[in-house]
């Protein structure tokens, strides 16, 4: 498989062979939709995470961002053109923390798929405006059923698999018995700073923040593998459970890690944002 981070010089050698993905997403209510329209690199299609990336469902039962039927991703990456075939390499402005959503779901799935490194400001050239993707403005659902929806090839409905994720039940049993949970939020929000996203603040009890966007440089690229394996501190990442938000940075952690040699974590989708909804689940506060 091919490896979760490439660089622009092998998007370049393989541009006839890709599927560029631009899956631009914002916190504070921006549209990344508007963003790709502004401008986004030429050819590329556009992901939207709440739409094509995610399950729609009371925010309580699964957290802000909780995964996708595997019909309905399927529906969407297939209305996008992209079939079992293809690689795809997406992109962000924010290197690759959103993106990596995409990523992990599709290798989590057997497919081909890596993040650019560095994200939209490693490409070079000039940038490619207007919608190219609008058949990606209706719910997952309606794609499915659309007859007029472009396929190369097909994409396969495939099952979540169980071995690569984590439930609210397991990561509590895991974090309280000293196991690995690793927290991809910024230091401030793991240690309990209060924001508009989720009803408590603070982390689970016995987490460890390992925020994401300190895996790359001040010019937004990946750390070199040593200092990647020295941030997250495991020798076997398949002992070790992602978490962030909403399950969507988290990835970028996982795909880190299998990038510095350490192997497959497990992704707990619902992340705080589906822990901090149940009252009945403890809240620790502090660096940790």
């Amino acid at each position: 498989m091919i490896e979760p981070f490439v660089d622009i010089e092998w998007v370049r050698a393989h541009r006839d062979e890709v599927v560029l993905a631009d899956s631009r997403w914002y916190a504070d209510g921006r549209s990344g939709r508007d963003a790709y329209v502004g401008g986004h690199v030429p050819g590329a299609v556009f992901v939207d995470l709440d739409e094509a990336l995610t399950r729609h469902e009371d925010a309580a039962v699964g957290g802000r961002h909780p995964l996708a039927e595997p019909e309905d991703f399927a529906a969407a990456m297939a209305a996008l053109g992209v079939g079992d075939e293809d690689t795809v390499v997406a992109y962000d402005d924010a290197g690759g923390v959103i993106a990596a959503r995409l990523v992990w779901m599709l290798r989590a799935t057997g497919h081909e798929a890596a993040l650019l490194d560095g994200g939209l400001a490693a490409w070079p050239d000039a940038l490619e405006t207007g919608d190219a993707t609008e058949c990606v403005r209706t719910s997952p659902s309606s794609v499915r059923e659309s007859a007029n929806a472009p396929v190369r090839g097909g994409f396969t409905v495939r099952a979540w698999p169980a071995d690569r994720l984590a439930s609210i039940d397991e990561v509590a049993a895991i974090a309280s018995s000293g196991g690995t949970v690793l927290d991809a939020r910024p230091a401030d929000r793991f240690a309990g700073a209060p924001d508009d996203l989720d009803p408590r603040p603070g982390h689970i009890p016995g987490s460890r923040n390992v925020p994401c966007r300190e895996n790359l440089d001040p010019s937004g690229r990946l750390l070199p593998v040593d200092d990647l394996r020295a941030r997250f501190g495991v020798e076997d990442a398949t002992e070790v459970i992602s978490s962030c938000g909403s399950g969507v940075t988290a990835c970028h952690n996982l795909l880190a890690m299998e990038h510095a040699g350490l192997g497959r974590g497990r992704l707990f989708p619902g992340s705080w944002s589906q822990w901090s909804r149940d009252p009945a689940r403890p809240v620790q506060k502090g660096a940790g």
